[in-house]
């Protein structure tokens, strides 16, 4: 992806194109690659980076939902359930699949979940990942080494996915471009274009330069995640909140706390809430929270009593307590969750289904949903469009659709698995010279070349974008980042022929973004 090449896109602006996707996070991303492997032009605009919000913040599951089985909600599982298979197969680089057991100290826990999961896997179909099982104490603490021994009865395990999640969206995005979309990040939609109250387009910012593009299309998308109600308003200043966000806290810990490669779930804590401890690049995220928020916020910051939430829990389950000194990292994401008819509803007790609204200008906004169920989303946004009558009939083809990168069985022993068939890329680069081949820091395994390759093939332009969603650095040891950053300011500027001021003013804002992800 060459944002340049891109940019140029822009230029004819007599040009109408079938689809303008406001939003470059999961959703938009995915509807982007349906609509343009469909053979429709499209344009996406995001106003900072892929993947900036919700979509690089999740508990890094692909999964059915066993929380949504026991509300149930089972549509929703079976649909999850159903986009998981799929895109297992559809994206082998990024979705692992993960082994996972539920502790149990009553008696009548194993039958209980040992039922409900078995039920689980019937509903996977053909797309299961593995068999569920009861196994005894003894061998529940062989799978968790981690796991507190007193008054354990047995465990019951069972399989759901595991991925890299803004890794997912830059890849949906090159997948797109492939198809002959246009994407591009750091282009903020400035306001809506109308003729007769008809939405025919919008008026897009280019952020690092101020220069503004009239772009006309037949259809314009709203997937803007918990940012939808500024478009929505964009378009009808009246409109009210479609979107009510719910705050989910992480904290990142070292391995040795599970001390094996099976997380674990709590499926029913103090509040009612699901607490998880999964493994993800050689560390371990524990969450989540379900915090209702009144503001959407680009950087969310976990509130205190979701932190000591997830600290307790945890260290009733676990052979060592983690203590706010081992926190690696903590970050807080928003859910854009559809506002409910009714008052009253707690964040967890809303549906996570999406919901397809359109408004009388006939823009369509997608809101909802769960990155999950990211395909299907997409499928129903375009399918809603021909409905309309807004664009010709044409049939979807992503559930069958390699995302770029594939690579099928993978080394998951290999910090570059996630990079797909582009590691080799990745790795010729770095070799092709000493200063290219050197380490950033002795803690990771990426290279100087790695962040040129980054630069120059997935539309990185800040330290943000390399440190926290194409190499995940933020997410995974916030200090780290911070040593990292001043080297990375300097190749990014480098490659891209910017100064020292520049390199000054991205690494102070850097440090100030993730001073947020470590615990004082």
């Amino acid at each position: 992806m060459k944002r340049e090449d891109l940019i140029l896109q822009l230029s004819d602006q007599d040009k109408i194109w079938d689809f303008i996707i406001i939003g470059g996070g999961g959703t938009g991303a995915g509807v982007a690659l349906d609509a343009a492997s469909r053979g429709y032009s499209v344009a996406l605009f995001e106003k900072s980076d892929f993947a900036k919000a919700t979509s690089s913040r999740s508990t890094k599951l692909v999964h059915g939902g066993v929380r949504y089985m026991q509300q149930g909600d089972i549509a929703l599982v079976m649909e999850a359930l159903h986009e998981r298979g799929l895109l297992y197969r559809n994206a082998p680089h990024l979705v692992k699949k993960q082994p996972f057991l539920i502790p149990c100290f009553r008696w009548w826990e194993s039958a209980f979940y040992g039922i409900g999961l078995t039920f689980y896997d019937l509903l996977s179909g053909r797309l299961s990942m593995g068999r569920s099982m009861v196994h005894k104490a003894s061998t529940s603490l062989k799978k968790v080494p981690g796991l507190r021994k007193a008054g354990l009865f047995a465990g019951v395990k069972y399989y759901d996915g595991q991925f890299d999640d803004s890794r997912l969206i830059v890849n949906l995005a090159e997948s797109a471009v492939e198809k002959g979309a246009c994407i591009l990040n750091y282009m903020r939609v400035v306001s809506l274009l109308k003729e007769n109250g008809r939405i025919f387009g919008v008026l897009v910012r280019n952020e690092e330069n101020g220069t503004e593009y009239k772009v006309k299309a037949r259809v314009v998308v709203n997937a803007t995640g918990v940012f939808a109600d500024e478009i929505l308003m964009m378009d009808a200043p009246e409109a009210k909140p479609k979107v009510r966000p719910s705050q989910g806290v992480h904290l990142v810990i070292d391995k040795s706390f599970l001390q094996g490669d099976c997380a674990i779930m709590i499926p029913k804590t103090d509040d009612g809430r699901v607490l998880f401890a999964v493994p993800w690049h050689d560390r371990v995220v524990v969450g989540t929270t379900d915090t209702l928020r009144e503001i959407p916020e680009m950087e969310p910051a976990a509130l205190e009593q979701e932190i000591e939430f997830i600290l307790n829990t945890a260290g009733r389950y676990l052979t060592r307590a983690p203590k706010r000194s081992d926190v690696l990292s903590v970050f807080a994401g928003l859910r854009p969750l559809a506002a409910p008819e009714g008052e009253g509803k707690k964040t967890k007790e809303i549906s996570r289904s999406h919901k397809l609204l359109v408004s009388p200008s006939k823009l369509v906004t997608i809101i909802g949903g769960k990155l999950t169920t990211y395909r299907r989303m997409a499928q129903d946004t375009v399918n809603k469009a021909i409905q309309l009558n807004l664009v010709e009939d044409r049939k979807c083809v992503t559930e069958h659709l390699p995302i770029h990168g594939y690579k099928k069985n993978p080394d998951l022993s290999d910090p570059y698995y996630v990079f797909g068939s582009d590691a080799e890329s990745l790795h010729r680069l770095s070799a092709s010279s000493e200063e290219f081949g050197r380490r950033l820091h002795p803690a990771f395994a990426y290279r100087v070349g790695d962040v040129v390759w980054v630069v120059r093939n997935e539309m990185a332009r800040t330290v943000e974008d390399v440190l926290a969603r194409r190499f995940r650095i933020l997410f995974l040891d916030a200090r780290t980042a911070m040593e990292m950053a001043p080297q990375v300011a300097s190749v990014i500027a480098k490659e891209r022929g910017l100064d020292d001021r520049w390199c000054e003013e991205q690494v102070a804002e850097f440090k100030k973004i993730a001073s947020n992800y470590i615990l004082s």
